[in-house]
């Protein structure tokens, strides 16, 4: 196998840093994300073909800020991005200046001279970037020349003149910079040199060695929900261990219409893999009892599922020592740091944060570090079918956090309906594919109506559709009217105790796409 190109990320706590990670990934060069904790021996010892330093929101003068080593400089090419930059300037002895020079949105640069970044740029055409930043750079160091600038920022971006040290004081990874994949390829292929090799059967090859070593002649059980990510993970550690391998279906009560059955269809037709399954209903509705809190819940269906898989493995009569989970990269993100930084939890994913203290298993997350639209570039690696690889995301909570409040048998039998009938009528329009999710959401609400000529005042039914590439941002779908007019007409005529239909048109951020 082919030796892979790494560029290693330090996360100063940008709410992009993910987002360079893509960008690189795109650009089928691997990336891993790290704390600002890693030293330069470390560093060494990892042997990145490249830096980058994120962004942040920190100041270099903040008590505490986090700060590089200088000698990561010269270890191999580094690309400091906004707070990056300024982090570099700092260390070789520029000022940099809080505040007079805040820029927050779009703004235009210009390349002012030749440099390997803005490589295929016309230096007579502006160039539309996102800046997010309070702190400027009053002047470079020295060595370091400017190679970009715009009417608000003098100092756009510069280079040192013999070592391979860049800054950009925009974001190149987001959506907004137009030419922002070009800078970052620019920043690899140039300037790093690195090797197009990172490809979903390269990243097989080297997972299956890992797993392998991982595991040796252990028993291994994998909870499979039949959503893209568990069979992925699945499909993935089977190719590893063959039957070491034995798969734990739960219905925890939890799931939509008949999908049970559909599950336990899909994954032995196209598996082959030992299918146990168990009816954990009851087990999880105690659990849920009373519990509104969606922090709460997800807890409990955490504990619940790690009881669930040892009681199962106790059944299978096997002696598993490993679980497989199909945990991807923006549960990680969301849960907590990944990095050990400071990123905030935005909500605790039942399979991360969740996972009941003290279990018997340690834990195999081959997909730990992919994005959605990774995983699912791998499935079909691994010969997987379009409709098991092109599933809408399912989590792993189930309806429990899409019935806002506490969970009952009769709440998730109205959610189930209205969910069947919307994705129902989604499939009938040719729309699925276009969505990247799409799901019911039983709000703890009531409202007045008027049906058959008499009050009623029952429950509302919110629906959520949203394109997007990898869940980490969303944009909500725009419905034919038509198409949406019908959805609403057959929930409301043939889900008893619902009068009333809306429509989530929240992009992500600032909402999250889930409810809780």
């Amino acid at each position: 196998m082919t030796a892979l190109s790494r560029i290693l990320i330090i996360d100063y706590g940008s709410q992009y840093t993910q987002l360079i990670a893509r960008r690189v990934r795109e650009a089928r060069v691997y990336s891993e994300i790290h704390p600002p904790t890693r030293d330069a021996a470390w560093i060494r010892e990892w042997n990145p073909a490249g830096i980058i330093f994120s962004g942040g929101p920190n100041s270099v003068y903040g008590e505490n800020a986090p700060l590089a080593d200088p000698a990561v400089l010269d270890i191999a090419p580094v690309l400091g991005v906004c707070y990056g930059m300024q982090m570099i300037a700092y260390l070789l002895g520029a000022e940099v200046a809080r505040g007079g020079q805040r820029q927050y949105g779009r703004d235009d640069i210009r390349p002012i001279r030749d440099s390997v970044l803005f490589h295929g740029f016309d230096p007579a055409e502006n160039t539309t970037v996102w800046m997010s930043h309070g702190d400027h750079i009053d002047a470079p160091p020295a060595g370091f020349r400017v190679t970009a600038a715009s009417a608000g920022n003098p100092i756009a971006a510069f280079e040192h003149e013999s070592r391979a040290i860049y800054g950009v004081q925009f974001h190149p990874e987001v959506a907004h910079t137009a030419r922002g994949s070009e800078i970052i390829a620019n920043f690899l292929f140039e300037v790093c040199g690195a090797k197009p090799t990172w490809t979903p059967g390269a990243f097989i090859q080297d997972e299956i060695a890992k797993i392998r070593a991982l595991v040796g002649d252990a028993q291994v059980i994998c909870g499979l929900s039949g959503g893209v990510d568990s069979s992925v993970a699945a499909a993935l550690v089977h190719r590893a261990i063959g039957n070491q391998l034995t798969c734990v279906f739960v219905d925890t009560g939890l799931l939509r219409l008949h999908e049970r059955e559909q599950v336990q269809q899909t994954m032995g037709r196209h598996l082959g893999i030992t299918l146990v399954t168990m009816d954990a209903s009851e087990r999880f509705l105690d659990a849920l009892r009373d519990v509104s809190d969606p922090e709460a819940k997800r807890r409990a269906i955490g504990h619940t599922f790690i009881d669930v898989f040892e009681a199962a493995t106790a059944q299978a009569g096997t002696n598993a020592k490993f679980l497989v989970q199909g945990t991807l990269y923006p549960d990680v993100i969301e849960s907590s740091s990944p990095t050990g930084g400071a990123s905030v939890t935005i909500k605790t994913h039942h399979n991360v944060g969740g996972l009941k203290p003290g279990m018997q298993f340690a834990l195999i997350e081959p997909l730990r570090e992919l994005f959605k639209d990774e995983v699912r570039n791998v499935g079909r690696e691994l010969g997987l079918p379009e409709e098991m690889v092109g599933r809408h995301p399912f989590p792993g909570p189930g309806l429990a956090i899409r019935v806002l409040g506490p969970v009952s048998e009769p709440a998730l039998h109205v959610l189930r309906l209205a969910d069947s009938i919307y994705l129902d009528e989604i499939r009938k329009a040719g729309l699925y594919d276009e969505i990247w999710q799409a799901f019911a959401v039983l709000l703890p609400v009531r409202s007045v109506g008027v049906m058959g000529d008499e009050r009623t005042y029952d429950n509302v039914v919110a629906l959520r559709a949203v394109t997007s590439t990898d869940g980490m941002t969303a944009d909500w779908y725009p419905f034919p009217h038509d198409v949406m007019a019908r959805i609403s007409n057959r929930i409301i005529r043939e889900v008893d105790g619902v009068n009333r239909v809306v429509y989530d048109v929240s992009s992500k951020p600032p909402a999250t796409i889930e409810w809780e």
